[in-house]
């Protein structure tokens, strides 16, 4: 099995996670929230993959809890181009 859709997720993950702590990514942007929905989308389709049942539940939810987050900050980057 090709494991580039799950290294490339995991790295995703953790360097958004990296740049928050650093204080050089805000958690709110929309640039840390796409790197969480990306990275643990490709983890949990790599988990069903391979059947890990558990990794599966947990990618999946931190993809739908991290999407209301990312839908606010697209708005907020949309009505923000809106106003320039």
């Amino acid at each position: 099995m090709n494991q580039w859709p799950q290294f490339l997720g995991a790295c995703l993950l953790l360097a958004a996670y990296a740049l928050a702590q650093s204080g050089r990514l805000n958690a709110g942007s929309l640039s840390y929230n796409l790197a969480n929905v990306v990275g643990s989308l490709l983890l949990a389709i790599d988990a069903y993959r391979a059947q890990q049942w558990g990794f599966v539940v947990l990618e999946s939810a931190w993809f739908l809890f991290t999407m209301p987050s990312l839908l606010r900050a697209w708005r907020a980057r949309t009505s923000a181009e809106r106003l320039d």
